[in-house]
């Protein structure tokens, strides 16, 4: 089935030109199935693209996927035009009173700002509450990743001397795990980003499940199997320049930066750079989107009640036609 998403937003026309399959209100009121609701608070300063790049992911399933974007109220971005905002995004004000059966929650480049310190961080502890009640199953990355992790943990982020920028080789800890099926014995992601969550303070926690590490960038992925949360601390969702786009705009700002690990082939900056990572990438979110369709119930009211369970009879195409 494809995603549905609203036919203007930007990355309508480029999921189509991608062969990625898209649907309109009209042609997805005619299914006889409930699609599964899933929301992306949106935190990253170039939210057209972050759009696009979990929109690619989310539209490869073959279930049906209502995406809804949503954003923090009392901040204003500096990199996304305003109608963009007011066109397709919701505050979370507005969006707090819905159920979701998945969330997605971004990063966003304050990981060197102590988490109280965030202008919004008082608004994102009430978000990461209300996902307890609201939602089913969540997906935090990066710094929305470390903010969960400490705000649900108390495991904090350990600021790094220089970026951890590249393209990093993860060892496979736990090959059991529903969100790791079909992975490699080790595999390759971009990491970006200035602190990092160390394995030692995840092992610390007895709710917690190491699923990925990097010997050298810390935790890749892990998950809190109780509430159905899982922690991705990189970015699998990147398009295959999006290291060389970080990169060359701190370059023309005279940002210090150096070259990204193991990136452009050769270190040769005008080489085009391969993407290692597509395919794990569209593992980890199929992977995640079917463990939600068995786990969620079929009634969205249940969703977040204590001692809930999915009928895994009537599932999703039990739901009436549309007349």
């Amino acid at each position: 089935m494809p995603i549905k998403i609203p036919d203007t937003l930007p990355a309508f026309d480029a999921l189509v030109n991608e062969g990625v399959r898209v649907m309109t209100e009209t042609a997805a009121i005619r299914q006889d199935i409930r699609p599964l609701q899933i929301g992306l608070l949106n935190l990253m300063p170039n939210k057209i693209k972050t759009e696009l790049q979990m929109a690619r992911l989310l539209g490869a399933s073959p279930l049906q996927i209502e995406l809804s974007l949503v954003r923090i109220g009392n901040h204003k971005p500096k990199n996304t035009p305003e109608d963009h905002l007011y066109a397709f995004y919701e505050t979370w004000e507005t969006a707090k009173h819905r159920k979701f059966d998945g969330f997605i929650i971004t990063g966003t480049p304050v990981e060197t700002i102590p988490f109280e310190d965030v202008s919004y961080w008082q608004e994102m502890q009430d978000i990461l509450e209300w996902t307890q009640t609201n939602v089913h199953s969540t997906m935090n990355v990066c710094w929305g990743a470390m903010a969960a992790l400490y705000h649900f943990h108390g495991v904090p982020k350990h600021q790094l001397t220089e970026k951890a920028f590249g393209v990093y080789g993860q060892k496979i800890l736990k090959p059991s795990s529903p969100y790791l099926n079909g992975f490699s014995d080790d595999f390759a992601i971009p990491v970006s980003r200035w602190a990092q969550v160390q394995a030692a303070d995840v092992a610390a926690c007895p709710e917690l499940t190491l699923l990925a590490h990097s010997d050298e960038k810390g935790v890749c992925i892990a998950e809190d199997p109780r509430y159905h949360r899982l922690y991705v601390l990189d970015h699998l969702e990147y398009d295959s320049t999006s290291l060389a786009d970080e990169y060359f705009r701190d370059i023309k700002a005279d940002v210090p930066i150096k070259l990204p690990f193991n990136y452009f082939p050769s270190d040769d900056t005008t080489q085009a750079p391969q993407n290692r990572w597509r395919s794990h990438a569209h593992l980890l979110l199929s992977n995640w989107i079917n463990e939600m369709y068995q786990t969620t119930p079929f009634d969205m009211s249940l969703i977040g009640k204590t001692g809930q369970q999915a009928d895994v009879h009537q599932r999703f195409e039990s739901a009436p036609a549309a007349e």
